[in-house]
C-alpha cells in the first residue's frame, strides 16, 4: 500500500508541476529570490533539463546575483513588472525592475513551452535602465506631431 501511495504522490506532483503557468514560474522565482537569490536562479534553471549542459553559465549567473549585496546595491525592496511580451502561445518575455537602494536592476526572463510545460529559455541581468530611459526621452524618439 505504501508503494502505491508514493507512486501516486509522485505522479500527482509531476502532473501539477507540468501545469505551472509562466506567471507562476516568475512568481515562484521572486518568492525564492527574496530569501536566497542564488537558490532562485538555480530553481528557475531547473525548469529546463537542457541546462544540465550549462553548469558554468548557471554558476556565473548565481555569482552575479550574489554580488547584489547590501554593501554593493543596498537593501532589496521588491520588483515591478516593466513589460510582458508574448510572441506566441509558446514563447514569452518578462522584463522586471528589481528595486534596490542604490539603483534598479533589470531581470529579463524568456520562457518557452515546447510541449506541455513552461521552461526557462534564458535569463539576463543588467543595470542599464537609466541609460534606456534617457535615450527614450530624446527628441528623435518623441512623437512631435501632436
Amino acid at each position: 500500500m505504501k508503494r502505491i501511495l508514493i507512486i501516486t504522490t509522485f505522479f500527482f506532483c509531476k502532473l501539477t508541476y507540468s501545469q505551472v503557468s509562466s506567471d507562476e514560474i516568475i512568481k515562484n522565482f521572486f518568492a525564492e529570490y527574496s530569501k536566497s537569490p542564488s537558490r532562485a536562479v538555480e530553481k528557475i534553471y531547473n525548469t529546463n533539463t537542457w541546462t544540465m549542459r550549462m553548469t558554468d553559465g548557471i554558476e556565473e549567473m548565481k555569482n552575479e546575483v550574489n554580488k547584489l549585496t547590501v554593501d554593493y546595491v543596498g537593501k532589496y525592496y521588491g520588483n515591478e513588472l516593466i513589460v510582458k511580451k508574448q510572441l506566441s502561445d509558446s514563447f514569452i518575455l518578462y522584463s522586471y525592475m528589481l528595486k534596490y537602494d542604490r539603483q534598479p536592476i533589470r531581470f529579463i526572463f524568456k520562457l518557452y513551452k515546447p510541449n506541455d510545460k513552461w521552461i526557462l529559455f534564458s535569463l539576463k541581468i543588467d543595470d542599464s535602465l537609466d541609460d534606456e530611459i534617457e535615450q527614450a526621452a530624446k527628441i528623435f524618439n518623441l512623437n512631435l506631431d501632436k
